[in-house]
């Protein structure tokens, strides 16, 4: 096991699974139902488990928003009837698609990404890029699982995802004292940069500020896993205890993970327009949420959609929304 987690058998482990558990638990909007149950339908006996995250879960608001979701399967070949989506799958997880159904005279909208179990697993706790762990250090809601193992294995992963990623920030930190939200703000401002993603500190610390409860309740719970790296003080304030040589190393990490983003994001682009409908809308949609930047997609762009990814990339590197 690597240095990010602690054994599942130790008791600081075991508080975090129950805070984890308890957060994963909680109630979400009765709208979200008819999704996931769609996606029952849709993924059937290959169907692990169905995990709910991002703005949707925030806001609670479904009309005008895209529900953010991860269907977990236990094999790809079994998920799929078209061979190329199993394969393309595991090469580079996860597929991502656009699912939107009608219900109670309203339209709902979702993204899901599938992924195995086995890769969600790793993801959360091994993989050098911050894709899954990131995204799971943050609250997310256990929709559907098959059994109680699977919902084991889903506590499991989260836990992890979240030791993950407060160690890989942490270890960049300087060694001073920090508030829960600012501690945050800049982990979380690693993980923006390593993805071609336009998000600026401002939307890093409102997405802490958002969540300071759970942020502050979770980092409670993780903070025994983080020894040597991480000291809460009396005062409800944590002090980092990374050494200049680790965060130097740290800093080297976080910059290879910026240029393996770049790279990750063009291909993920790439292999959504054969999967998500619609998706070079979606993105510009969302760059121009984030960023008031408008993208222009020419009929020339939707016929190639890599060149598009870069022209993208350029633009977004050129007015310094990424550096």
């Amino acid at each position: 096991m690597n240095d990010s987690a602690t054994a599942p058998t130790d008791p600081t482990w075991t508080q975090l699974i129950d805070q984890v558990a308890a957060q994963c638990d909680q109630p979400v909007s009765q709208d979200i139902a008819p999704l996931v149950n769609a996606l029952v339908t849709r993924f059937d006996s290959a169907l692990d488990a169905v995990l709910l995250y991002g703005s949707c879960l925030r806001s609670g608001n479904l009309d005008e928003g895209v529900v953010d979701l991860y269907v977990i399967v236990d094999d790809y070949k079994k998920a799929y009837s078209q061979r190329y989506l199993s394969i393309l799958n595991a090469w580079l997880a996860p597929n991502v698609f656009y699912l939107e159904i009608t219900h109670g005279g309203k339209i709902l909208r979702a993204k899901y990404a599938v992924i195995s179990t086995t890769d969600f697993e790793r993801g959360a706790q091994y993989w050098f890029h911050p894709y899954i762990w990131a995204r799971f250090a943050q609250p997310s809601r256990l929709l559907y699982q098959r059994n109680e193992l699977v919902r084991k294995r889903m506590h499991q992963a989260v836990a992890h995802a979240l030791i993950t990623f407060l160690s890989s920030g942490i270890k960049a930190l300087e060694a001073d004292q920090f508030n829960i939200e600012e501690l945050w703000t800049r982990c979380l401002m690693f993980t923006y940069a390593a993805e071609l993603r336009a998000e600026k500190e401002t939307r890093a610390r409102l997405l802490a500020q958002t969540n300071l409860e759970d942020f502050t309740r979770l980092t409670v719970a993780a903070e025994p896993n983080l020894a040597g790296l991480l000291e809460r003080l009396p005062n409800g304030d944590y002090r980092c205890l990374s050494d200049p040589k680790t965060r130097k190393k740290t800093l080297r990490h976080w910059y290879l993970r910026r240029w393996q983003g770049r790279v990750l994001s063009i291909l993920r682009l790439s292999k959504a327009t054969i999967t998500f409908r619609n998706c070079l809308d979606y993105a510009a949609w969302k760059i121009e949420r984030h960023t008031g930047m408008h993208i222009e997609i020419t009929p020339m762009l939707r016929r190639f959609p890599i060149i598009w990814g870069f022209k993208v990339m350029w633009q977004l590197l050129r007015r310094g929304v990424i550096r």
